[in-house]
């Protein structure tokens, strides 16, 4: 639940204001999110990720920050110049010397393995020490969340923040059946993670629906969006795009390169588009990896190279920059069990910034938005990616009154509004707490 005061105060204030006046918004919301049952409390924040670079975690805890907590964190070193303790933000980060390495399945559960130890002897040594009133644990994996069993014992309260579901996305991963062992033992150690946990908090209904149903009672979820920053992904006006035939016709894709979003199923589908728009253009943004070596032999196989722009890994700024110089954003993900359930972050930066977006029909997308806000093609169909996009280059008038419709759902979920649901999560523990 929200707490009154922010619910409140985000009610009474014109979302105009919020997306025009971003600072403004942010302001007043700082001050409505003032817990008293939070002032000077203590919280412990646990991740497998790093800081500042994971957004959700980051913003989670210069949330409690501001509504007046003391805040630890402690996460991976992403790089040797990091150093090990900084205070960021308000925030006193503690950095395990650990790197993630992607691999196989022994990989994932050495380095799993290890960091729940490490992170389980520092909470517990800091237990004797200090009490915490909250432990923020972020999945993966679910079991981090008994790194907080002595805190726990000492009376703090212990969110576990489920980002994703593990079984989906092992299966994603790794093509795991099912019914495998493997399959069943990550969703009996997710029910026991959830268990031991007094709140859960997911990133959309999708997730809510199943964990409520198969691992605790929905009641104990709670759902707070990975909503973009509207500091930098503010809603603006919404252009009609210029139909000058000699213009390029550029596509977007930003985020993490991996199979399972199906950057190399654009490239397919940019090879059919460009036999009826011969000036479209894909650019990418993101990190170089062995699967973007992959794709990047597709493009040069397809005779793509002049149409194919590989950006490299971008700011959130310049991705907004890069955004608001194309035409059309694109999400297409390969079909799976774990695309299924995902609501991208991405396809609120590309409304945010006017622009219309082509998005799969999967539950975890269509639980927020309709065909008359997004333009859907059928999930891991590149036949049909390459369809929308012809439709929208053909229907500029079409897409504007969609990037319209699409941001009255941005609006509902803003950042500043997911937080004062957070923080009001939070703010109900603590006042639980014994």
């Amino acid at each position: 639940m929200v707490h009154a005061s922010a619910t409140k105060n985000l009610e009474s204030m014109p979302m105009a204001t919020i997306a025009a006046d971003p600072g403004q918004a942010e302001a007043s919301l700082n001050q409505s999110l003032r817990y008293p049952e939070l002032e000077g409390r203590r919280a412990l924040v646990l991740l497998f990720s790093h800081y500042p670079g994971d957004a959700r975690p980051r913003r989670a805890a210069e949330a409690l920050v501001k509504a007046g907590m003391t805040v630890e964190l402690v996460c991976l070193r992403e790089a040797e110049h990091e150093p090990i303790r900084e205070t960021i933000n308000g925030l006193e980060i503690y950095r395990l010397s650990m790197q993630r390495q992607r691999g196989g399945k022994l990989a994932y559960v050495w380095q799993y393995g290890s960091f729940l130890l490490r992170t389980f002897l520092i909470a517990s040594g800091r237990a004797f020490r200090r009490r915490y009133d909250i432990v923020h644990v972020h999945n993966m994996p679910d079991v981090l969340v008994f790194s907080a069993l002595l805190p726990k014992l000492f009376g703090a309260r212990v969110i576990l923040d489920l980002h994703d579901p593990m079984p989906e996305l092992m299966m994603t991963i790794f093509g795991l059946r099912e019914k495998s062992a493997l399959v069943r033992c990550l969703r009996w150690l997710e029910k026991l993670s959830i268990w031991f946990s007094d709140r859960v908090i997911t990133v959309n209904r999708a997730c809510q629906r199943i964990f409520g149903g198969r691992s605790c009672a929905p009641s104990k979820i709670e759902v707070v969006m990975n909503s973009p920053d509207e500091k930098i992904f503010h809603l603006r006006p919404v252009p009609v795009r210029n139909t000058d035939g000699e213009r390029p016709f550029v596509m977007m894709y930003h985020g993490s390169i991996v199979e399972r979003h199906g950057l190399d199923l654009a490239v397919h589908a940019l090879k059919k588009v460009r036999q009826a728009i011969p000036n479209a253009r894909l650019k990418v943004c993101g990190r170089r990896n062995a699967f973007l070596d992959k794709v990047s032999e597709e493009v040069r196989a397809a005779g793509l190279e002049d149409a194919v722009e590989f950006l490299g890994p971008k700011t959130h700024e310049q991705i907004a920059e890069e955004i608001d110089r194309s035409d059309v954003g694109i999400i297409p993900n390969r079909k799976s069990i774990f695309t299924e359930l995902n609501t991208p972050t991405r396809i609120f930066e590309y409304l945010s910034r006017g622009k219309p977006v082509i998005a799969p029909a999967a539950p975890g997308i269509q639980d927020y938005f309709t065909k008359e806000q997004l333009f859907f093609f059928e999930l891991g169909n590149a036949e049909d990616l390459a369809n929308q996009i012809e439709h929208v280059y053909s229907n500029p008038e079409e897409a504007h009154q969609m990037v319209l419709a699409g941001q009255d759902v941005y609006r509902q979920h803003l950042w500043n509004c997911e937080r004062a649901r957070f923080v009001g999560a939070v703010a109900n523990l603590v006042k639980r707490r014994p």
